[in-house]
């Protein structure tokens, strides 16, 4: 299996992107290709193969796939299409254990970023559709109790932070003093807990992050009943 002997990351990866933020064009990238195939690349990917046995303990509906194109780890390609940064590369590395029904990064998962300065696990639904949107305030307004629980559990509390978007005004059909706005302005249902970049150096990192991630269970569980898909 891809990645079974994996256990850290090396130095080198940072050292790559950070290399990657100070030289970000496409004659820089080309005559690297090699280090970012062998510093980056690879390691990703074993990474990748030795948390999909980790990932299934967790749930056997979210998936790890380590293949360079449609798998788990994102494309490092920006799309400058819209953006007035015409940076051509992404100067991180974005590893998504994603539901096995979802198609884009819009699907609940499980993330891990790791950047020069920053370095952090992500669990939830990034920008969630409009239909799942509104069944995920939907959930948190019929059972604010348990939602409450789910976000107040010790484990999942004492590493990870809500965070994303919120709306400046209440959602169509709720009422600014709705006992429970303030979760239902999110415009993102994710959370994130913040790594020391030297921590991705150290032995055991797999069963580490596994270990938080398994603490954001009944989190992302709430987060998948709510918009009808197994966790």
């Amino acid at each position: 299996m891809p990645g079974a002997a994996f256990d850290s990351f090396s130095p080198s990866l940072i050292d790559f992107l950070e290399d990657l933020t100070d030289n970000n064009d496409r004659d820089w990238f080309k005559a690297n290709k090699a280090r970012y195939e062998s510093e980056v690349v690879e390691p990703a990917l074993a990474f990748i193969g030795a948390m999909e046995p980790r990932i299934r303990k967790i749930s056997k509906h979210f998936e790890a796939i380590p293949k360079k194109t449609g798998g788990s780890m994102m494309r490092i390609y920006r799309d400058t299409r819209f953006s007035n940064d015409k940076t051509p590369y992404k100067t991180n590395v974005g590893i998504q254990f994603r539901h096995e029904r979802g198609k884009n990064i819009h699907a609940p998962g499980f993330y891990l970023h790791i950047e020069p300065d920053s370095v952090f696990l992500g669990v939830g639904l990034w920008r969630p559709e409009r239909d799942a949107l509104a069944d995920i305030r939907q959930a948190i307004a019929i059972d604010p109790k348990r939602w409450k629980r789910v976000c107040d559990a010790k484990a999942f509390a004492a590493a990870y932070e809500l965070g994303g978007d919120t709306l400046v005004r209440p959602p169509k059909g709720y009422d600014e003093d709705h006992p429970m706005i303030v979760d239902l302005k999110r415009k993102d249902f994710i959370a994130t807990a913040t790594l020391e970049p030297e921590k991705l150096e150290v032995p055991g990192l797999p069963d580490r992050i596994a270990k938080s991630f398994k603490s954001a269970s009944a989190f992302i569980g709430f987060l998948c009943e709510a918009i009808g898909i197994q966790y």
